[in-house]
């Protein structure tokens, strides 16, 4: 999907963190080394990899599956994830699973709200006015342009994300991929997959 602001969006946020590194380090705050260690530690913690092992362990674990469907939080937790963590103590992850009939697309229509524990920072398209308009009026139409045709008979159903509840998409499992383990699994498994703008298994990595 275009993003027309995107490059001028990118660029004002580089300018705006290295302003803000500068100023802390000036300052004595932090160092560029604790920087680095800070940003680090973050990313191992957040990311879409995250949301990969999910998807990874419930197309492994039918009972994993059964729990996450049920009460996300709480099955995020077996694999040391947290959700509630931080400054959003009541947030609520819900999984929506798609199926030989449904496919589930999430979408914040007021602002840009999204599982960062487990997806990192949201795409620049997901932010879009753009996206955010236009998803729930066509999601076809939407979806078509990330290059993702779907069979005419096939539902789609938009999830809006709010303050207090977050989406996760659990992709349909790639075929030829039953003797693949979890961590082979969820190298098959996109931040595009887990939103729903993706197959899992396309331009996945």
């Amino acid at each position: 999907m275009s993003d027309d602001h995107g490059d001028e969006e990118r660029a004002e946020n580089t300018r705006r963190v290295g302003l803000l590194t500068s100023l802390l380090e000036e300052r004595g705050v932090v160092s560029e080394r604790e920087l680095d260690e800070l940003v680090e530690a973050f990313v191992a913690r957040t990311g879409p990899g995250q949301g990969a092992r999910i998807v990874a362990r419930a197309w492994t674990d039918s009972g994993f599956r059964a729990r996450l469907l049920a009460d996300a939080n709480a099955a995020v937790r077996e694999l040391g994830l947290d959700m509630a963590a931080g400054t959003a103590p009541h947030l609520r992850l819900r999984v929506v699973e798609n199926t030989s009939e449904v496919h589930n697309l999430v979408v914040c229509t007021l602002c840009s709200c999204y599982p960062v524990a487990i997806l990192g920072p949201p795409p620049t398209w997901y932010k879009s006015e753009s996206y955010r308009s236009r998803v729930v009026r066509d999601p076809r139409g939407v979806l078509e342009e990330f290059g993702l045709e779907l069979d005419p008979a096939l539902r789609i159903r938009v999830w809006d994300s709010s303050a207090e509840t977050r989406y996760l998409v659990v992709p349909v499992r790639p075929e030829g991929s039953d003797d693949h383990g979890e961590e082979e699994l969820a190298a098959l498994v996109s931040r595009n997959a887990l939103i729903g703008t993706a197959l899992a298994g396309a331009g996945a990595g």
